[in-house]
């Protein structure tokens, strides 16, 4: 019975300084809240407004009844309509669009003639789940077209109607594992490089070793730069094992530079360094530093377009990735890897980086100098 009392008298004494902590109050209703609303928005595998463009040489009432049906579903939105063959790798390459509906000169006359009519699907494999799960919505829509041109007498039954024939560009295959694994690098940093700086400057409030530190004969901006290197290190060392496990253990292709995929992995490493200094600088405890760095590091994963796509989410959360430093690197480390990207063709992906770095490394710097005060 004592024990019971003593359990108890615990337990009303941990109740009491959580709810009597803000931070603690925060922690348990605060972050759960955003991830609930965060995963219900954007973790969905049903794909809808998938961009896609057409290149139709046909031009006739057959294959505009087609891409009507393509037009009418909620899965697809079309973004260009092309005049040229050689417009299909702009499109793709740049990813204006995630596949090109091509539909040759003889399509209407083949099938009145009987003859199989097929159109051509070029999807970006570069996102393997997307291109198949697309193929799939496609195909269904094709074959109910199918089953009207028998109705209306186009087709017999037992002609062979219109045939997709479909092809995906870096990925042939579209096997799922090369779009998971050429990215691996860049999350498995982020989680290195976030845990080792968040902790960094939490460790040493805990452990008494803080004021130490400050009467030490360095400066904040150097004390930051130290503790940050050695976190840098280790991610980008953790990140080219990760490339090199995929090009030699699980046979990704890397099509790339070395040059481009160091380069968008420092960028990548140390904006995540000045998170993680971040969220150290405001951490009293490494309790704490382990709760902000969870807080940041679920989200972005569901965020990144690392298993979701990006599209499927509301448009105002597609404007609310631009922010997140994971999104910026998967993409670029795909193009790097199976696309042959080089540091011209990820730019794009690079100068947000940079930009988030130039904002959270003085800011941490300036959390720094204010707590230690």
């Amino acid at each position: 019975m004592n024990t019971l009392r003593r359990i108890i008298a615990l337990m009303y004494k941990e109740f009491v300084m959580i709810l009597k902590d803000p931070k603690s109050r925060f922690v348990i209703i605060g972050p759960p809240l955003i991830q609930f609303f965060v995963f219900g928005y954007a973790a969905t595998y049903d794909l809808k407004n998938v961009r896609y463009a057409v290149f139709d040489e046909s031009r006739t009432p057959e294959s505009r009844q087609l891409l009507s049906r393509l037009a009418g579903s909620e899965n697809f939105e079309l973004t260009k309509t092309l005049l040229a063959e050689k417009e299909i790798d702009v499109v793709i390459n740049c990813e204006k669009a995630r596949l090109v509906i091509h539909i040759g000169p003889d399509f209407s006359r083949n099938l009145h003639i009987a003859r199989p009519a097929t159109f051509q699907v070029i999807v970006d494999g570069r996102n393997s789940n997307v291109a198949l799960i697309a193929l799939g919505y496609i195909g269904s829509i094709v074959e109910q077209y199918n089953q009207d041109l028998v109705k209306n007498g186009v087709v017999s039954m037992n002609g062979p109607g219109v045939i997709i024939e479909d092809r995906a560009w870096f990925n042939a295959n579209l096997q799922s594992r090369w779009f998971i694994v050429s990215a691996l690098g860049g999350l498995i940093s982020m989680v290195v490089v976030m845990i080792l700086t968040s902790l960094s400057v939490a460790r040493e409030r805990e452990f008494g070793t803080f004021d130490q530190l400050l009467v030490a004969p360095f400066n904040p901006a150097e004390i930051l730069i130290g503790k940050s290197l050695p976190g840098m290190a280790f991610g980008l060392m953790d990140a080219l094992l990760f490339a090199a496990g995929a090009v030699y253990w699980f046979g990704v292709p890397f099509r790339g530079t070395i040059g481009a995929l160091i380069l968008a992995l420092g960028c990548f490493i140390l904006t995540i360094v000045g998170v993680g200094l971040l969220v150290s600088s405001l951490s009293m405890t490494m309790q704490q530093a382990l709760l902000g760095s969870f807080v940041f590091m679920m989200p972005s994963v569901i965020l990144s377009g690392f298993a979701t796509p990006i599209e499927n989410m509301p448009h105002w959360l597609q404007i609310g990735t631009l922010l997140n430093p994971l999104r910026h690197i998967i993409a670029a480390l795909r193009d790097i890897f199976l696309q042959g990207a080089d540091l011209f063709m990820i730019w794009h992906q690079l100068w947000p980086l940079v930009l988030m770095a130039c904002f959270t490394l003085p800011l941490a710097g300036w959390m720094f100098r204010h707590r230690s005060q």
